[in-house]
């Protein structure tokens, strides 16, 4: 048995012997509520956001909420545009609404711009969120299409030398400053799904190859033994040598930034549904195996800004994490066999069942018309500590989604 199976098996033991949210009827009742409750809470705010939208005649794209600051609306820029059409897209797939269709369509349509952005690495996260799921639901040869030139803008960014596709541009903002030369953030591994898709679409295997190649060197170098990331790995853009590894929006160089650690097993488990390639499924479970059994996970389950963060726990919590952990795991759970799979469920659950609580969803009619509170974007960049966040939301719907499917399969 390797180390994770074993670990994954006294977490089941112990699971079992403290009533953690098993699969029984009383917490299948539980877990059903919530998911049926947030639904319902998630249709009301975002219908509000819609009429907000709609009266300003134009697509003002929602970002985060602050208390005192109000809704951020995002710039045509902001690497999180696709996440509220997207949202509206699983909130249709979840009610059934069908009044949800037109505006899930219109607001993805605003955005098509994105397929021509060539300073961004972030694509991935704008595109298919929007573009993706549009495809997905009704199949509309325009988003396979805008899929496929987001894909090939997004492969302007790889770097041969380096083997990797660079993250930041380090001649403008407050990357120049930093000193890196082809930084590459664990985020990016978000954004390959894009490229394997525009293979899958064309038959075009460049864009796989592209993929692979970062994931690889992703695998290879972002990676502690304990199985935590780092956040920045700065690259040698010639032989791609590592210049740095450091953090931008954790606690120092060598803490686990707790969002980072959802988009490395996030971004592997997805690798791992397009290439079968094993190392990728052992590098998601062996992180999730850090965040699992880190000693600084609270009870519920809502993971601290930072796994290290010096004032633990008295420490901002970042919802947007267990999130998006969450809906990896609702995937990851395929994977495995059937004792790991029942304890990755049970897992995620328990996060779900969290962040439908009134902790962490708002009432109707506050919070700037989002669902989750208590998300964090940047704590070094003093920006958006303890707010609605959009990616927050969607994330959040897509674990529903997800976690839903599951339960018509039984």
């Amino acid at each position: 048995m390797n180390n994770f199976a074993h670990k994954i098996s006294k977490l089941a033991f112990v699971a079992g012997m403290l009533c953690i949210f098993p699969l029984q009827s009383a917490a299948n009742d539980k877990l059903q509520s919530s998911i049926e409750n947030s639904t319902n809470k998630a249709i009301a705010h975002y219908k509000n956001q819609i009429s907000t939208i709609e009266a300003a005649n134009k697509f003002i794209n929602p970002i985060s909420f602050q208390k005192g600051r109000g809704i951020l609306w995002g710039s045509k820029e902001d690497w999180r545009v696709g996440f509220f059409p997207g949202s509206l897209w699983y909130l249709y797939e979840l009610s059934g609404d069908k009044s949800l269709l037109p505006f899930a369509n219109e607001y993805s349509h605003a955005l098509s711009y994105i397929q021509y952005v060539t300073d961004n690495h972030d694509v991935g996260f704008m595109a298919s969120c929007s573009f993706g799921n549009g495809y997905r639901i009704t199949k509309g040869e325009l988003y396979k299409e805008w899929t496929i030139r987001t894909a090939k803008s997004l492969s302007t960014r790889f770097r041969t030398g380096a083997g990797v596709i660079q993250s930041w541009d380090v001649d403008k903002d407050w990357q120049a400053t930093r000193g890196w030369e082809c930084p590459v953030i664990i985020d990016n591994m978000m954004n390959l799904e894009l490229l394997f898709d525009a293979t899958k679409f064309t038959g075009d295997s460049s864009y796989y190859k592209i993929a692979v190649s970062h994931a690889n060197k992703t695998m290879q170098e972002h990676f502690r033994t304990n199985g935590s990331c780092y956040h920045v790995v700065d690259y040698n853009l010639r032989d791609g040598s590592v210049r740095k590894k450091q953090t931008a929006q954790g606690y120092s160089d060598n803490s686990a930034w707790a969002r980072g650690q959802s988009w490395a097993i996030y971004g592997f488990t997805t690798c791992y549904r397009y290439t079968k390639d094993k190392k990728y499924l052992n590098q998601a479970l062996k992180t999730l195996d850090f965040v699992m059994n880190n000693e600084n996970m609270p009870n519920d389950l809502v993971p601290y800004w930072d796994f290290d963060a010096p004032k633990i726990p008295n420490e901002p919590r970042d919802a947007s994490t267990a999130a998006i952990i969450a809906s990896a795991l609702y995937e990851l759970q395929q994977y495995v066999d059937a004792k790991q799979a029942q304890v990755l469920l049970s897992y995620a659950d328990k996060m779900i069942i969290s962040l439908a609580s009134t902790k962490y969803s708002a009432k109707v009619g506050t919070n700037g018309n989002f669902l989750l509170m208590h998300s964090v974007s940047s704590i070094p960049h003093n920006s958006e500590i303890d707010v609605a966040l959009n990616y927050a939301d969607y994330y959040f719907f897509e674990a529903l989604k997800r976690r839903s499917d599951l339960m018509k399969l039984k």
